[in-house]
């Protein structure tokens, strides 16, 4: 029963350098699953990597080949890839999995559909395939950028990763499946429009502590002029993601309760149109990032 063990220990090293090989700083997950094989804080001993602290998953992935060989040595460790530290961003285009989505389209579909109506094919680049069928995009991140994980900010599906979270790689396998390389021998650039929507939009300049509602508002018509304008100057290329920048921006100023949000939806949709955008392509961008806006702004009002 050895021999099939020590076959897939070695197998996972293999594809563990591999990734190594491409910059990509790697760490042992637990065999056959998703976790991290790495102590907790709890458990920390305060000696060896950790003698001058706890260092976590994101701290301890590594290109080093030889501290990849000897962490393999000891067990059949699936592979996390940590992607801040690799300079990757991964877009996860993820699969309906429960009643919440039935019915909806995939992530690859739905990212398809956004590519297409900012005027781009789908991106070639290094993509791997999921135990759940999903996909993984790799891009190489901006010098200097520092791109955190999201959830659903680009669409329903679409999540991606960055600083702060990793990818299970190819050569990995859980009892749902393996991660396979599907396509793309190497990892692109971001793409610019895609990079924009990521972003976090511009926090507005807070409001004077002593701000009465009406300076509020005030501030509040002076963002929504900004922004519309923003977006009627758009270029081709550029506009939906624009469009959608601007809608998040201005989300928050609806959530507290200093713009309606029919005011902001009628101004950014004849902006939108004016730039050669469709009805329909407008009003998809404002219901998404709007809806987003305003869920994660609801809690947030500035103090007045």
């Amino acid at each position: 029963m050895t021999q099939p063990t020590d076959s897939r220990r070695e197998a996972l090293l293999a594809a563990a350098l591999t990734a190594a090989e491409r910059g990509w700083h790697v760490f042992p997950l637990r065999p056959a699953t998703k976790r991290p094989a790495l102590h907790g804080e709890a458990s920390c001993p305060r000696t060896g990597v950790c003698a001058a602290g706890h260092r976590k998953w994101e701290q301890r992935a590594t290109t080093d080949p030889d501290r990849i060989r000897a962490t393999w040595s000891r067990g059949p460790f699936n592979i996390g890839i940590a992607t801040g530290p690799s300079g990757l961003l991964v877009v996860d285009l993820d699969v309906p999995k429960d009643n919440s989505n039935k019915g909806a389209p995939g992530g690859a579909a739905t990212f398809g559909a956004l590519c297409e109506r900012t005027g781009h094919a789908v991106p070639d680049t290094y993509r791997t395939r999921t135990a759940s069928g999903g996909s993984h995009l790799y891009f190489t991140a901006p010098a200097g950028a520092r791109l955190t994980n999201t959830a659903g900010t680009i669409a329903l599906l679409v999540d991606t990763r960055a600083w702060g979270g990793y990818v299970v790689a190819a050569g990995s396998i859980t009892p749902t499946g393996p991660y396979e390389v599907a396509s793309g021998p190497v990892a692109t650039p971001v793409p610019a429009w895609l990079l924009s929507i990521l972003k976090p939009a511009p926090k507005a300049a807070q409001a004077p502590s002593v701000a009465v509602a009406g300076q509020s508002n005030r501030y509040a018509d002076v963002a929504l002029a900004n922004e519309t304008r923003n977006v009627a100057g758009a270029q081709h290329g550029s506009r939906e993601a624009r469009l959608f920048r601007a809608a998040r921006a201005l989300g928050r100023f609806v959530a507290w309760g200093d713009l309606p949000r029919n005011v902001v939806e009628q101004a950014l949709q004849g902006a939108g149109e004016a730039t050669g955008l469709s009805a329909s392509e407008c009003r998809s961008t404002l219901r998404s990032a709007l809806d987003w806006s305003i869920a994660h702004n609801q809690n947030s009002r500035r103090t007045a």
